[in-house]
C-alpha cells in the first residue's frame, strides 16, 4: 500500500547555541526575508514551519518592522504557521509557571498576528515532562509533536496516546529520527532515487500507525529550500509505486493521520528514554552558576514578586504589567532547551547571564519600590523613626525567624509587633557606613524636620517574627530606646538544638541529627564527596579512572555561634584533590579545594538550611557533591515536578539490562540521575528526609540499599563537547572543538539548600507545601527617613491611608499554592494551586479578605471554565486528583 508522505517546510531555529544570539538575529534577518518571498510566490511552496516560537518575530520585527503586514497576511492565509510557544523550553529543569507562561505569552503574540500551531510542538528539548499533557490540555491542545524520549522499546508506533502524572492524555506523533530527517534532500539523480530507501526512513516509516508518513524539510539555521518544489515533483516520479509527496503542515498530518482510525497504545510518565536519541540526562548540573540563578529567579518571581505586586493592585497600587512581561521573556529566552542546559559556548553563556542579572534587577527593583509605596503608605499611630514592615507572600499565616539587611543607627533597640510584644532579634553582621549613608544629601524639603541618627550601621539581622498575616503584611514597631536583642555568641560544645532537631557536629566534619519527634537518629549527614567529571557541556561523565575524595577524611576546622533564636556551624575543609583528570588517574593530588559548609538552625523552625561555599580555582573536570544517608531502603525516589510529585526509580531495571545486552544500540546510558523543581526525598510510612535545593537541583539516590540522597552541588568541564563518554558513547553531542574554560568555574560560589526531616509518611507532611515554604521567604522592608537619599533614592510624602495589618485571603487545606498573579485581560487576579501529594485527594477552603464578586475556574488561556460557589467569601476546592492543578480567576 502507497504511503503519503507529508512534506513539512521548516527551520529549527536555535536563537543561540555554539553561536551568540547576535549571530543567530543577523542570520533570521536573511533567512526570514526569504522565506516570506519564498511563501508571496505563486508556486507549490504553500506554508513553512517557523519552529513553534513567535520570539522569533519578535526579534525579525524589532530590525524589521516594514514587514509585520506582510507576515501578519501570511500567518492569516496558513501559510506563515507560527506558535505556540514564545521559545522553545526546556520541560525538566524549567518551572511549571515559567512553561505555562511561556506557552501564554507565545500565544497571545501569534493572535496578534491570526492564530497559532494548536500542537505541542517541541522538536528539540531534551525529554518530556510527566505534567506536560495537563499543561497542553489546559491549553486546548489535545496533540503534541516531539522527537527525544520514546524508544521503540516503550511503543512499537511512532503514534501514541501519552499519559500525564495527573492523568490527562493526549495524542503523540513522534518525529521518530529527528526534525532534520528530510533537510538534506540530494540533487543528484542517482543518490535521490536511493534517498528514500536508506535510513532513517527506511525504519521509521515502517513503525508509523498509518499510511500517513512525515518528512520534515529543514535543519538548524537552515534556509529555505527554493527548489523544492522541483525535488518533490522528482521524487513522485521516483517513487510512484510507493510514495506519494504532498506538501502539507503539521496539522494537516495529524488530521490525515486520525482520520485513518488507528488503535493507538498509551505511555505514561516522563519521557526520558534516551536509546534512539539523545537525552542528557546530566544537563541540570551544567554551568551550576548559571543554573543556580534560575533557580533563585524563578522562585522570586513567583513566589516574592508577583504576590507583592497583586497585594500592591487590590490596595490599589497599578500593576505594572508592560515591566512583568518583560522580566518573564527574559528568563523564557534563558529557558530554550540549549541556553537553560548551558550546553553552548562561553560567550554565549555570557549573554545568559546578563539576561539573568536584567531579570533579577528589574524584578528586585520593582518589588523593592512596591515595598516602599505599601510601607510609606501605612497609618500606624505607633510608628516612631524607623519602621520595619514584614510580608508573608504565603497563602497562611507564619510564625518564626527570618532574615534581612537593614541599617541600624545603634546595636541595642527594641522591635514591637502590633500588640506590643516584644520581637527578639540577633545581629549578625555589622558595618559602619555612617559616612556613606549621612552624606549623600539629595533631600526635598531642606525645612523638614527628620530623624537624623548619629551613626548609621549597616547589618544582618534575625528577627523573631509572630503571626505575620497571610499573603499580608505587618508593621513592626522600633523603639530606640528599648531592648530585645539576642546576643550571638561563640560556643565551645559541639551541639545545638531547637524545638525539632538536636544537631551534633562529629570531628570529621559530619552530622548526626536526632529528630526530636519520633527519636530518630541520622548519622553522618552533611558528607561532602568530590571526584571527576571526563563529561563535556551536555553530560556529565565519570572518567574511566576515577578518584573519589571525601571529607571524612579530612580535617575541619569547626565554629558553633549561637543565640536565642538563631545557632549557626562553621565547617571549613580543605580538601586535597587532584587538579586534573590526568592527576586524577594517576590518583596524584596537587591541589587544594577549601569549602565551608554553613549549618543555620532558627528557633521553631522545622528545617535545617545549608550553605557550601567552595574557592574553586585550583581545580579543574571535577563534580562535588552532599550526602545524606536517610536509612530507607527505597526502590523509588519522591521528587516534585512542575505540578505535583512522582516517583522515580532508583534504578532503570528494564532498561539497563537492554543496555548492557546491546550498548551499541543506545545513545546514552539510562542513569537514574534526576532533576527535581524544589525537594527531592525518601520516605517509608513512618518516617521521612527532603533535600530542598535552591541552586543545582540534579539528584541520584545512592547506596547498596538505595538509602542514600546525593545531591550535586556543582559540576566542571572544559569543553562544549566531548566524544565516547562512559554515560554517553559515539559522538560529541555539540562542537568538540569548542573550549569552554568559563564552565571551570574557577571562582569562589555560594549554593543554599535545605534538609527537613519528618515523623510522618509522605502526605501526611505534606512535603510539597514545606519545600514551598522553604522558597518563599518573608521579606522585610524597612523605612526611615534619613534613608530616603541616594541610598535609595528620594521619594516626596505620601498620604498614609494603609492599615497596619493586611491580609488578602487565607488557605487553609492540602493543596499547595502555585500562583498569584493578575489576570491577563480582566482586572482581578489569578490564582492556582495543585495537589503536591501521593496518594490523598486535594482540598482547600480559600477564604477572601476582600469583597468577592466572581470566582470562577478558568482554563490556563484564563477562559471561564464554571463559577465557583461563595459563601461569605468563602470559596472550597474539593476532590481534586494526583498531581492535578485547579486555576481560579478572582474579582
Amino acid at each position: 500500500m502507497k504511503k503519503t508522505v507529508h512534506v513539512v517546510p521548516h527551520s529549527h531555529w536555535d536563537r543561540e547555541w555554539y553561536f551568540t544570539t547576535s549571530r543567530s538575529k543577523i542570520y533570521l534577518m536573511h533567512d526570514l526575508k526569504n522565506v516570506i518571498e519564498q511563501l508571496e510566490k505563486d508556486d507549490p511552496y504553500e506554508s513553512f514551519i517557523l519552529d513553534g516560537q513567535a520570539s522569533l518575530l519578535d526579534d525579525y520585527l524589532k530590525w524589521r518592522p516594514q514587514d509585520k503586514e506582510r507576515i501578519q497576511q501570511l500567518v492569516q492565509q496558513g501559510k506563515l504557521i507560527i506558535g505556540p510557544w514564545y521559545t522553545q523550553t526546556d520541560q525538566l529543569v524549567i518551572s511549571g509557571e515559567s512553561i505555562v507562561r511561556n506557552m501564554l505569552y507565545g500565544m497571545k503574540i501569534c493572535e496578534a498576528f491570526g492564530t497559532y500551531m494548536n500542537v505541542g510542538y517541541v522538536p528539540d528539548s531534551f525529554g518530556q515532562a510527566a505534567s506536560m499533557p495537563q499543561i497542553y490540555r489546559e491549553f486546548g491542545i489535545t496533540d503534541t509533536m516531539f522527537w527525544r524520549g520514546v524508544s521503540d522499546d516503550d511503543v512499537k508506533c511512532t503514534e501514541y496516546k501519552w499519559r500525564g502524572e495527573d492523568g490527562s492524555v493526549v495524542n503523540v506523533y513522534q518525529i521518530p529520527s529527528g526534525y532534520y530527517i528530510g533537510g538534506a534532500i540530494p540533487e543528484r539523480e542517482v543518490e535521490l532515487a536511493k534517498f528514500l530507501h536508506q535510513e532513517p526512513f527506511k525504519t521509521t516509516w515502517g513503525r508509523s500507525a498509518t499510511d500517513q508518513v512525515y518528512f520534515p524539510n529543514g535543519f538548524d539555521q537552515a534556509p529555505v529550500r527554493e527548489n523544492l518544489p522541483e525535488l518533490v515533483d522528482r521524487m513522485n516520479q521516483l517513487y510512484q509505486d510507493e510514495y506519494v509527496l504532498q506538501f502539507s503542515t503539521i496539522e494537516k498530518y495529524i488530521a490525515a493521520v486520525k482520520a485513518r482510525h488507528p488503535e493507538l497504545e498509551e505511555i505514561a510518565g516522563e519521557l526520558i528514554n534516551g536509546k534512539l536519541m539523545r537525552i542528557h540526562k546530566t544537563i541540570f548540573s551544567s554551568r551550576p552558576d548559571l543554573k543556580a540563578m534560575n533557580t533563585q529567579i524563578q522562585h522570586y518571581l513567583v513566589n516574592v514578586m508577583e504576590p507583592i505586586l497583586t497585594m500592591a493592585m487590590q490596595l490599589g497600587f497599578e500593576y505594572p504589567v508592560e515591566t512583568v512581561i518583560e522580566i518573564w521573556k527574559l528568563m523564557f529566552e534563558n529557558a530554550a532547551h540549549d541556553s537553560i542546559g548551558s550546553c553552548v559556548s562561553d560567550t554565549t553563556n555570557e549573554d545568559i547571564y546578563m539576561r539573568y542579572k536584567q531579570a533579577r534587577d528589574i524584578s528586585m527593583n520593582l518589588v523593592e519600590l512596591t515595598l516602599r509605596q505599601i510601607s510609606t503608605a501605612i497609618n500606624n499611630p505607633q510608628a516612631k523613626e524607623i519602621t520595619f514592615t514584614l510580608f508573608n507572600t504565603y497563602d497562611t499565616k507564619r510564625n518564626g525567624v527570618i532574615e534581612a539587611e537593614v541599617y541600624l543607627p545603634q546595636k541595642e533597640f527594641a522591635i514591637l509587633d502590633q500588640s506590643g510584644q516584644a520581637l527578639p532579634y540577633t545581629i549578625l553582621e555589622l558595618t559602619d557606613q555612617t559616612e556613606y549613608v549621612l552624606n549623600q544629601g539629595n533631600i526635598l524639603d531642606p525645612v523638614k524636620e527628620i530623624y537624623l541618627p548619629e551613626k548609621v550601621y549597616k547589618a544582618k539581622i534575625a528577627i523573631e517574627t509572630t503571626d505575620v498575616p497571610s499573603m499580608g503584611y505587618t508593621q513592626l514597631t522600633i523603639d530606640l530606646k528599648g531592648d530585645t536583642s539576642a546576643p550571638l555568641q561563640e560556643i565551645t560544645t559541639n551541639t545545638i538544638e531547637n524545638e525539632y532537631y538536636q544537631i551534633t557536629v562529629n570531628s570529621n566534619g559530619s552530622l548526626d541529627i536526632l529528630d526530636k519527634t519520633n527519636q530518630v537518629l541520622y548519622q553522618n549527614q552533611g558528607i561532602i564527596e568530590e571526584n571527576g567529571d571526563d563529561g563535556d557541556s551536555f553530560n556529565y561523565s565519570p572518567p574511566v579512572k576515577d578518584f573519589v575524595i571525601s571529607s571524612i577524611d579530612a580535617q575541619p576546622t569547626i565554629s558553633i555561634l549561637q543565640s536565642a533564636i538563631y545557632q549557626k556551624i562553621d565547617v571549613a575543609f580543605t580538601l586535597r584533590v587532584p587538579k586534573d583528570l590526568a592527576e586524577r588517574a594517576e590518583k596524584k593530588i596537587s591541589a587544594s579545594l577549601p569549602i565551608q559548609l554553613t549549618i543555620v538552625l532558627k528557633k521553631q523552625s522545622q528545617q535545617i538550611d545549608f550553605k557550601l561555599t567552595v574557592e574553586n580555582q585550583q581545580v579543574d573536570s571535577h563534580r562535588v557533591c552532599v550526602l545524606f544517608d536517610t536509612g530507607i531502603a527505597s526502590k523509588f525516589s519522591l521528587a516534585d515536578q512542575q505540578f505535583g510529585t512522582l516517583q522515580r526509580p532508583v534504578m532503570f531495571e528494564k532498561e539497563m539490562a537492554l543496555w548492557e545486552a546491546n550498548k551499541e544500540q543506545w545513545n546514552e546510558q539510562p542513569i537514574a540521575i534526576e532533576a527535581c523543581q524544589s525537594f527531592v526525598s525518601l520516605f517509608d510510612a513512618s518516617h521521612g528526609v527532603a533535600v530542598m535545593p535552591q541552586g543545582v537541583r540534579e539528584y541520584e539516590i545512592v547506596g547498596e540499599a538505595f538509602d542514600t540522597i546525593r545531591l550535586t552541588i556543582f559540576r566542571t568541564y572544559g569543553f562544549m563537547g566531548k566524544e565516547n563518554l562512559l554515560y554517553r558513547p559515539g559522538r560529541a553531542s555539540g562542537e568538540s572543538v569548542i573550549a569552554t574554560p568559563a564552565a571551570q568555574c574557577h571562582k569562589t560560589m555560594h549554593f543554599d539548600f535545605s534538609v527537613a526531616y519528618f515523623a510522618q509518611g509522605f502526605d501526611q507532611a505534606n512535603v510539597a507545601q514545606r519545600a514551598k515554604q522553604a522558597v518563599t521567604p518573608i521579606t522585610l522592608y524597612q523605612s526611615a527617613e534619613f534613608l530616603n537619599s541616594r541610598l535609595i533614592f528620594t521619594l516626596g510624602p505620601v498620604e498614609p491611608t494603609l492599615p497596619a495589618n493586611y491580609s488578602l485571603f487565607e488557605i487553609n487545606g492540602n493543596l499547595t499554592l502555585s500562583v498569584l498573579k493578575k489576570a491577563e485581560a480582566r482586572p482581578g487576579y489569578i490564582l492556582r494551586l495543585y495537589n503536591g501529594l501521593l496518594d490523598e485527594v486535594g482540598h482547600a477552603t480559600i477564604t477572601f479578605n476582600h469583597p468577592v464578586n466572581v470566582v470562577e475556574t478558568v482554563d490556563l488561556k484564563e477562559a471561564t471554565k464554571e463559577a465557583l460557589l461563595v459563601e461569605k467569601n468563602v470559596v472550597t476546592l474539593e476532590k481534586i486528583g494526583h498531581a492535578k492543578f485547579v486555576t481560579l480567576y478572582v474579582e
